[in-house]
């Protein structure tokens, strides 16, 4: 794993080998970010990156000067190997949260520009992301929502469902409000 752009662009990320996680891929993180780059200015933006795990996409953002970087994971220990990194590299605007995401998202009441989710692919609860963030607002009015998961699984039938692109056996869908 690599940071692909920004100011940290290059840095290798080698997080312990126990954390219980599935990075997204740099091939699949380098295609999303090229998506992303033709759709919104990503300086100056507030992000919410659920089941964070080793803060690939964390550390993305925050390299490409996102404003704000919220990051919430169930696993403590991912949460501090994130924290560190986020210190080590002075990315003051990474915030790490240790909480189940579905119970977060129920309490958040902040609004953000680009809010990523990046489940366990076993994960029965996958539609109920979308379904809370919409309810709840979670989004800018020109936000994005955007879930990483198997290829095999269906999000379109969500009304706000844009698009999905497809990079082997892992998806993004897109929300948009």
């Amino acid at each position: 794993m690599r940071i692909i752009g920004g100011r940290l662009r290059g840095l290798r990320l080698n997080p312990p080998q126990n954390l219980p996680v599935r990075p997204t891929t740099d091939l699949a993180k380098e295609a999303l970010f090229n998506i992303l780059q033709n759709q919104i200015d990503i300086e100056g933006i507030k992000v919410l990156d659920l089941f964070s795990g080793t803060g690939n996409l964390s550390l993305e953002f925050a390299s490409r000067d996102a404003a704000e970087v919220i990051s919430v994971d169930k696993s403590i220990r991912c949460v501090h190997y994130l924290k560190d990194m986020a210190k080590q590299h002075g990315l003051e605007q990474i915030k790490t949260y240790n909480a189940d995401v579905f119970k977060y998202l129920q309490m958040e009441t902040e609004v953000y520009d680009l809010i990523f989710a990046d489940p366990p692919y076993d994960l029965s609860r996958i539609p109920e992301i979308v379904k809370i963030v919409f309810e709840r607002k979670l989004l800018s009015p020109d936000g994005i929502l955007i879930v990483e998961h198997q290829t095999m699984q269906n999000l379109s039938n969500h009304p706000a469902f844009t698009e999905q692109r497809k990079y082997g056996h892992s998806s993004f869908s897109f929300f948009r409000a």
